[in-house]
C-alpha cells in the first residue's frame, strides 16, 4: 500500500477521537482553573525572598503547567481538525459516506450496508472507497505519488 494511502487512512481513523478531544480538553482546562482558584485562596503568590515554596504553591505551579500543556494540545487539535475538514469537504456526500463507513466509523457489515444504500455491488463499493480516498488525499497533500 502506498505511503499516501496509509497516511490518509490513519488520519481518517483518528478523526472521531480528535473531534471528541475538542470537547474534552476544554472541560479539563476548566477543571484545572477551578482547582487553581481554590488553591489561590490560601496561597501567598509571592513568597518572601529566600523562603521555600509551599506545597500549595507547588500545586498551583503544577496546575499552571498542566493548563498550558492542555491549551497547546487544544490548539494543535483545532488546527488538525480544520485541516481534515477541508479535505473531507471536497468530497461529495456519497464519497464522504463511504470513507466514514470504512475508516471513521467502521463496523461489521458496513460494506453490505453501503451496497444496499448505494444500490451497487461490493466490488463497486471498494472502487468508490479507493476513488474517494484518492480524492481526499489529493485535497490534503496535493499529490498521491512520490
Amino acid at each position: 500500500m502506498e505511503d499516501w494511502k496509509v497516511s490518509a487512512i490513519e488520519k481518517l481513523k483518528q478523526y472521531e477521537a480528535k473531534r471528541q478531544a475538542l470537547e474534552i480538553i476544554p472541560m479539563q482546562i476548566a477543571e484545572i482553573e477551578s482547582t487553581m482558584t481554590s488553591i489561590r485562596c490560601g496561597v501567598n503568590i509571592a513568597p518572601a525572598s529566600g523562603s521555600k515554596s509551599t506545597g500549595k504553591e507547588n500545586m498551583l505551579l503544577s496546575c499552571i503547567v498542566q493548563k498550558e500543556e492542555l491549551q497547546r494540545n487544544l490548539d494543535r487539535v483545532k488546527l488538525w481538525i480544520e485541516f481534515m475538514e477541508k479535505g473531507l469537504n471536497i468530497l461529495d456526500q456519497e464519497e464522504r459516506l463511504v470513507l466514514d463507513r470504512f475508516f471513521i466509523h467502521p463496523a461489521k457489515g458496513n460494506v453490505d450496508r453501503l451496497c444496499g444504500e448505494l444500490f451497487i455491488e461490493q466490488s463497486q463499493v471498494y472502487k468508490r472507497r479507493d476513488k474517494a480516498l484518492r480524492k481526499f488525499t489529493i485535497a490534503l497533500y496535493g499529490a498521491t505519488e512520490s
